[in-house]
């Protein structure tokens, strides 16, 4: 019969069996990656629509100092995961930013980036830009606090989630006024930014949009990265310039979309500025779980992808530690291997983008046969038939160089 373990005993297990998996890198070294630890991921209890919580509250202090010690050196939030809804916009407020800016600076910690709730207060039913005059009016005053805020915390970045832009029936909303309506509050918050960098003599931050394909409305008209890119270029938007996009890998996969070609297509455009990791599977809801624990191949592809392209932006943890994990759990489990895992995949990315066999066999495949008829479909299939078996070759590769079978790892039979 296997012995039980005593709850007093129960924290020891998990200590002395997570430093047994080994892998993990020194604080000073996590520090070196621009990932952000939000306040959401750490002090989420667990709640959901089907479960209760699971977990104590987490105050903002005791996630920054955690996030500190762990090697995490910037920190994420939403308005109201540090302000109460009924205290934004008053003395309160300026006291609660105070306390954390002493805490941020007392561990050596930064503010990456501040977002907007717009999407689970009751105010918001019927979205931050439906038809009625002072719902909207309240959305921009919002979205003009985040910016204070974000300034008084000293962030690069602010973003935005729509997720009630929809709506629950068809023909309810007219989707290409609201549109015109939730711009006029993005233009709100740019002109807020604008005039609070002139005063302080600062740099404005960088206003990133964040899709997602379905939840928390029936359909949602801004759903994919690609839909917002559009939106940025649509000219409703008075600052254009000041607009990228947060993609995050989740809710691109949730569609069945492949995460990397939508990063490649913000890339391209020049609006990837921001990237929320996570990890979960297609067609599914929003698990929120930590990167590369479900696709690890892909995270891999992923990430050489951001490499070759010289992504500097953010990294930003937006997963949920799972019900089962404890609050000490939480910052001795879940955060520290969701960031070692994300660093060796950084670097075996690195180690796979310079890999002499895949360099050799995409030069290949660029090069193509040589000098044949351009105008004979038979006589460009017919040379160019052996470079193509190269694709399932570099795909095999670079599950060798994850799986660490190229450095001669195997198993006897």
């Amino acid at each position: 019969m296997t012995e039980p373990v005593s709850q007093k005993d129960q924290q020891a297990l998990v200590g002395r069996l997570m430093a047994a998996c080994g892998g993990s890198y020194s604080p000073g070294t996590r520090r070196k990656f621009f990932i952000s630890g939000p306040q959401w991921a750490a002090s989420y209890q667990g709640q959901a629509l089907f479960h209760a919580p699971t977990r104590s509250p987490v105050q903002p202090a005791e996630v920054i100092e955690r996030l500190a010690e762990i090697g995490i050196g910037w920190w994420s939030t939403h308005d109201t995961d540090i302000v109460p809804t009924d205290q934004l916009m008053t003395g309160r407020q300026d006291e609660i930013l105070d306390g954390i800016g002493i805490a941020l600076k007392r561990n050596g910690v930064k503010c990456s980036m501040v977002t907007g709730e717009t999407f689970y207060d009751p105010v918001w039913a019927g979205s931050p830009a439906g038809e009625q005059p002072e719902v909207r009016a309240y959305a921009k005053r919002r979205l003009q606090n985040v910016v204070e805020m974000g300034h008084k915390l000293g962030a690069q970045f602010i973003v935005y989630w729509p997720g009630t832009l929809g709506y629950q029936f068809q023909g309810v909303v007219d989707e290409a006024r609201m549109l015109e309506r939730y711009a006029e509050e993005i233009n709100a918050a740019c002109e807020k930014d604008l005039a609070v960098s002139r005063a302080a003599a600062t740099s404005p931050m960088r206003h990133c949009l964040e899709a997602k394909p379905f939840e928390p409305q029936a359909e949602l008209l801004l759903p994919t990265t690609d839909a917002m890119l559009t939106f940025i270029n649509s000219g409703l938007l008075a600052h254009p310039e000041m607009v990228g996009v947060n993609p995050e890998y989740l809710h691109e996969l949730m569609w069945g979309s492949a995460p990397r070609a939508a990063l490649a297509r913000a890339l391209l455009a020049g609006k990837l500025w921001h990237f929320d990791v996570n990890d979960g599977y297609r067609l599914k809801h929003d698990v929120d779980i930590a990167v590369g624990l479900v696709n690890p191949l892909d995270w891999l592809n992923v990430l050489m992808l951001l490499r070759a392209h010289d992504y500097h932006g953010p990294f930003n943890l937006d997963f949920k530690p799972p019900r089962t994990t404890s609050n000490y759990g939480v910052f001795r489990v879940s955060f520290p291997s969701a960031v070692d895992r994300f660093i060796t995949l950084w670097e075996i990315a690195g180690e796979a983008i310079s890999d002499p066999i895949i360099t050799e066999a995409t030069k290949a495949l660029e090069g193509g046969a040589g000098s044949v008829d351009p105008t004979d479909a038979n006589v460009i299939f017919e040379a160019n038939k052996e470079l193509w078996t190269l694709h399932e070759l570099i795909a095999h590769r670079l599950v060798q160089i994850l799986l660490g079978l190229h450095r001669g790892r195997t198993f006897s039979g």
